[in-house]
């Protein structure tokens, strides 16, 4: 057995994996977040119609930045693409969600609601996409 392919090279290569989607999943944050706010503050959008501009905007950040360096993958566009698109929208369905119910039912504020489907959103994506986009 090769010294390189034992449990401590797994345990480092998955570490480094996920400290990549942190930071891509960081970039996206920031594109979906920002477009939100300022859709929210300086376009005095509603704050779905403002979040889901954002979230739409940070999936060509989010794609590029997993298919080609977090998880490396050789899978083709149309295949890796369409299968992260699906991903997306289980995601943009609890996005969408949780901006109805905490700002239209619950009338919190915006800032507050946003980043409790951030939190929820990267740890559904990835376990989807590194079990199954990318895989």
């Amino acid at each position: 057995m090769s010294r390189n392919s034992g449990p401590s090279v797994r345990i480092n290569g998955e570490l480094a994996r996920l400290v990549r989607y942190g930071v891509s999943g960081g970039a996206s944050t920031v594109t979906h977040f920002g477009i939100g706010l300022a859709g929210v503050h300086l376009l005095h959008l509603r704050p779905v119609i403002a979040s889901s501009t954002g979230f739409l905007a940070s999936i060509a950040v989010s794609y590029l930045l997993q298919r080609q360096w977090v998880f490396r993958s050789a899978a083709g566009h149309a295949l890796a693409g369409s299968k992260f698109l699906a991903v997306t929208a289980v995601a943009f369905t609890i996005n969408t969600t949780v901006l109805w119910l905490g700002t239209e039912i619950l009338h919190a504020p915006y800032p507050v609601v946003q980043p409790i489907a951030l939190t929820l959103i990267p740890l559904i994506n990835y376990v989807l996409n590194s079990r199954w986009t990318f895989s």
